[in-house]
């Protein structure tokens, strides 16, 4: 295809919507095709829980200075390493008293404060999105980081005070000449719930049966929800079924439980509620909400259950004044009954290369 072709394609499909640059430089597209965007100085670039999930841990800032030096950093390799990097901060309080080791003669716990009372604000710089740890990108990204020398670290910048304590402190200055990342390693993104690589991967047959679903539960973008109904295909057998009628009243039941979630679906969602459906092999569920984290820490150090989750659970679980007389009812929406506990479930994970 002639040179002027493609990119006349190419025009075509960014001025029709169907790709824009930001998507286009992330995927096949040669990035210097396309217009570069002017970075906003001042800006730090935090991660967030949707970056990753697995990034480049390229280097640390800490002490006096340390979010200027990370901020030109992240800057430096977004816009001359065209990588896409971001800050994330951590503070550490050394001033409190801190338990030791052994009793005191009167039984009581050994008080111990550290040498050096201080309180300590780190700021890493992290490179990513990456669906694993073993992305060939990731690997290649790695080692192109471990060898890169941005005049951040390397030119009059380098010397702050913030890199020059942290090079101190890991022994960066006895090997002079090396790329200044080069103790650079892959982590989990730090913001993901810790049960989020625990979540088992859906295959290719679930996720064809839920890719046409109007509110598909693949589509909540928290990392939890609530689940308030369930259907399933598990039923008695039939004499029809012993005579060799299994599968297809099986499936005929799966359809039917397929039917309800849609329609109850609906029917929360014509209440005001953030109803979601989700189908597997054996059965269907409808859940609600769309959380970032099930529980509240509270200033006093404690946990609360999430507000929404406590009104969720309030609202579509049993009737509270028959519970308290003894009788669990479950709740009925358009003829349609719901659980009888309502349960705070993982949103399901896609599979590498779907996300």
């Amino acid at each position: 295809m002639p040179l002027w072709h493609l990119i006349l394609l190419l025009s075509g499909i960014i001025a029709g919507g169907w790709l824009n640059p930001a998507q286009a430089q992330s995927g096949w597209l040669p990035t210097t095709w396309f217009t570069k965007q002017k970075i906003d100085p001042e800006a730090m670039f935090p991660l967030s829980e949707r970056d990753g999930p697995w990034l480049v841990l390229a280097t640390t800032f800490r002490g006096t200075g340390a979010r200027d030096d990370a901020r030109r950093l992240v800057q430096e390799l977004r816009g001359r390493f065209k990588m896409q990097a971001y800050t994330h901060e951590q503070a550490f309080d050394f001033t409190g008293a801190q338990r030791g080791l052994g009793l005191n003669p009167d039984g009581s716990p050994k008080r111990m404060r550290y040498a050096n009372a201080q309180q300590v604000v780190e700021v890493a710089v992290m490179v990513g999105d990456f669906a694993s740890c073993d992305d060939s990108r990731a690997q290649k990204t790695l080692a192109s980081i471990k060898s890169l020398q941005p005049e951040t670290l390397t030119g009059e910048q380098g010397k702050s005070r913030a890199y020059a304590d942290f090079r101190r402190m890991i022994g960066l200055d006895k090997q002079a000449g090396k790329g200044p990342m080069r103790l650079a390693f892959m982590i989990p993104n730090p913001l993901l719930p810790e049960d989020y690589f625990n979540r088992p991967q859906l295959d290719e047959f679930v996720l064809e049966i839920n890719s046409d679903v109007e509110h598909s539960l693949l589509e909540c973008r928290g990392n939890y929800s609530v689940r308030v109904a369930t259907f399933t295909g598990v039923g008695t057998f039939t004499d029809q079924e012993a005579s060799g009628g299994e599968e297809s009243e099986f499936e005929s039941r799966l359809v039917e439980a397929a039917e309800k979630a849609h329609r109850l679906t609906e029917a929360l969602r014509q209440q005001g509620w953030q109803a979601w459906e989700f189908h597997d092999r054996e059965s269907s569920m409808v859940c609600v909400g769309s959380l970032s984290q099930l529980v509240i820490e509270q200033q006093d150090g404690s946990t609360q259950p999430h507000p929404e989750l406590v009104r969720i659970t309030a609202a579509l679980g049993p009737d509270p004044e028959k519970l308290a007389a003894g009788t669990i009812l479950p709740r009925r929406i358009e003829g349609i009954l719901l659980d009888v506990q309502p349960r705070p479930i993982a949103v399901p994970q896609l599979p590498i290369g779907r996300r």
